[in-house]
């Protein structure tokens, strides 16, 4: 089992940047896929991108050039770093650990974008 816990959100300007946070109980050395996710409003949940237990990352389509998913296996934390933020990204953020078949969510992290 794992407990995730997101931080980092807010209201941000159009064309800012924003790094999201997400602290796991457990050494992320253990955790096979760890990454992102979000809900637009009235939308499903879309993934935004994962990294593996080395480290490396792969997007959702929409998110290539944009957004950045990375680990700090020294703090058990994984990084979304947003780029050029847009009105349309505002979404509820949240992270997601796949272990073994499981998924594990946190309680997301809010970002909203003005224009």
């Amino acid at each position: 089992q794992v407990q995730l816990v997101e931080s980092g959100g807010g209201l941000v300007q159009a064309g800012g940047s924003l790094r999201l946070s997400c602290v796991a109980s457990r050494s992320i050395f253990s955790i096979p896929a760890l990454g992102w996710f979000r809900r637009l409003p009235g939308k499903e949940r879309e993934w935004v991108g994962t990294t593996n237990s080395v480290g490396n990352p792969n997007y959702a389509d929409f998110a290539k050039g944009r957004f950045t998913v990375s680990r700090d296996y020294a703090n058990n934390t994984v990084y979304l770093q947003i780029n050029s933020l847009q009105p349309e990204y505002t979404a509820v953020y949240y992270c997601n650990a796949d272990m073994n078949g499981m998924d594990y969510w946190g309680p997301g992290t809010l970002v909203t974008v003005s224009s």
